[in-house]
């Protein structure tokens, strides 16, 4: 299925994903809408083709940096294909990041033009006089004030230069095995580090999950309440539905329960993709319903963090479709191990996606043994070629053709994943180890729980015991008696080692833009 891929060719994503489905006759039919616009297919060709001459225009060359910071409106496939039909390495960034983040990222890529939406202009501003080479700033919807706050750079309207190209189809003669695109891991663990991905990365994580799995289709419409900005968005609201000439339906602002219900009733989406802290929220929002709102809806994806299994089944009870679960990184771009239809066993994380291979090693690199804790390694062709500039780190993590996720698993006896936390958030306990995943799964189980974290931290006695961090539910308030009742919860429905010592009740909690709990600062609460 991956034939055409795996060879050295001279070959441009952006004619399997924009100018295919135009010669296949579906030209007028909308590939992007979002709350004020639709984007037909011919037009996001004509756009991109525009887009790609102008750009050639200011004097931004093959393999330099463009970069993207942008909301999700048609503006973002836009920009996104018009650069990797330039032969540009195109850099979508995180929309929430403060200031000094996107001068480390900007900085560190060498970036040398970039398309920012009026909205997120401010967080650029500041930080200009730190990036000498950032040459060419494309603004989008910017008053005459913006505008002047970049005039010592090369300065244009993007839509104003969108109309300065030439709509002749062209696409760089770029090889298959070139880079098309980077994109910075979240920073959880330290410094962001760009995964730079080739050209043939996209279609290729389209036809294993996408197609094989999913089963998008021409006549699905789309929606992903996570952002094109990061893989797991990119895949589902780009890659996944240009593949087969779908409709992606887009949000630009933040995916609270409220926006989610309106996008769902407005377009009546058939697939559906979230986190699990979304999937928590909708089922706890006055809303919720048959469908979620859609009467079309057929099916719903969640990665992020692992699905709890109880989330699964109440989401399947309420809303009337399957939920898959599954995990993808920046790395691998997007999923490569997931629970499918048909083969769904929820508190799980599935199986190997088709097209990827998985083991479980332990701490000297060995296979381990079914239901033996260690860490997954994958094989599959949309691996990153590397982190840039960081030849220590792409060793110990592109190892030859595996990569290493730095995610604990074990696989039970029927071949099914089973997550246990990052391999930096494990811990022991008497001597055996403690997922976190694990007891938060059971302390969410519980009524009075909306969300939940779990750290470990040392009693006075110096020796490492579960701390959890807990979000109540609306209706419930702290008491000695609650807090017993947690414990007591966890020691029944876990293990008598693992109930947590210190339970803090907090309002929110820390988490990355892709939904991922933060455990590391709440490992700086404590000291």
């Amino acid at each position: 299925m991956l034939d055409d891929l795996l060879e050295r060719r001279p070959y441009n994503s952006v004619s399997d994903f924009v100018d295919a489905p135009v010669a296949r006759g579906i030209k007028d039919k909308a590939a992007f809408i979002d709350s004020d616009r639709s984007l037909s297919y011919s037009e996001l060709q004509a756009k991109t083709c525009q887009l790609a001459d102008a750009l050639k225009q200011v004097g931004l060359r093959p393999e330099e940096r463009l970069a993207l910071l942008l909301d999700d409106t048609v503006d973002f496939p836009i920009a996104f294909w018009g650069g990797v039909r330039a032969g540009v390495v195109v850099l979508p960034l995180n929309t929430l990041l403060a200031a000094d983040q996107y001068a480390y990222i900007l900085g560190d890529s060498r970036t040398s033009a970039i398309v920012i939406a009026a909205s997120l202009a401010k967080s650029i501003i500041p930080i200009l006089d730190r990036l000498p080479r950032l040459r060419t700033v494309i603004l989008v919807g910017a008053d005459a004030e913006i505008r002047a706050a970049f005039s010592s750079r090369d300065v244009h309207d993007f839509n104003e230069l969108v109309a300065r190209g030439s709509p002749a189809v062209f696409a760089a003669p770029t090889l298959s095995d070139e880079v098309a695109f980077w994109m910075y891991t979240s920073g959880s663990t330290g410094e962001p580090k760009g995964v730079k991905h080739v050209h043939t990365t996209m279609m290729a994580a389209a036809r294993l999950m996408g197609q094989r799995v999913i089963g998008i289709r021409e006549d699905d419409v789309v929606f992903s309440a996570a952002k094109l900005f990061f893989s797991y968005g990119m895949g589902n609201a780009m890659a996944f539905p240009l593949s087969v000439g779908a409709t992606s339906v887009l949000l630009a602002q933040r995916p609270t329960p409220d926006a989610i219900f309106e996008v769902m009733r407005r377009h009546r989406p058939t697939i559906f993709y979230g986190v699990p802290t979304l999937y928590a929220s909708l089922l706890a929002h006055r809303d919720m319903q048959r469908g979620a709102g859609s009467d079309r809806l057929r099916l719903t994806i969640s990665a992020g963090e692992a699905l709890p299994a109880h989330l699964g089944e109440r989401w399947r009870e309420r809303a009337g479709v399957d939920v898959l679960d599954g995990i993808g990184s920046t790395e691998m771009f997007q999923t490569f191990l997931s629970n499918q239809p048909g083969d769904i066993r929820l508190g799980t994380t599935g199986r190997a996606v088709p097209g990827y291979e998985l083991k479980i090693v332990d701490e000297h690199g060995n296979d381990a043994a079914d239901g033996e804790i260690g860490e997954l390694v994958v094989r599959g062709h949309t691996a990153g070629e590397g982190y840039w500039n960081q030849r220590g780190k792409s060793r110990r993590t592109f190892a030859g053709e595996w990569t290493n996720t730095g995610d604990k698993f074990y696989r039970d006896a029927d071949g099914y994943y089973h997550y246990c936390g990052r391999t930096d958030d494990m811990f022991k306990v008497s001597g055996m180890w403690v997922s976190p995943f694990e007891v938060e799964a059971v302390l969410t189980s519980h009524e009075a729980v909306l969300e939940a974290a779990v750290i470990g931290k040392q009693d006075a006695d110096g020796l490492i015991k579960p701390k959890a961090f807990v979000v109540l539910r609306d209706g419930y308030t702290l008491s000695d008696g609650l807090l017993e009742t947690l414990r007591v919860h966890v020691k029944e429905n876990a293990g008598l080692w693992k109930y947590p010592r210190w339970i803090d009740i907090r309002p929110g909690l820390p988490r990355t833009a892709t939904g991922k709990i933060q455990r590391f600062k709440l490992r700086e609460l404590d000291h």
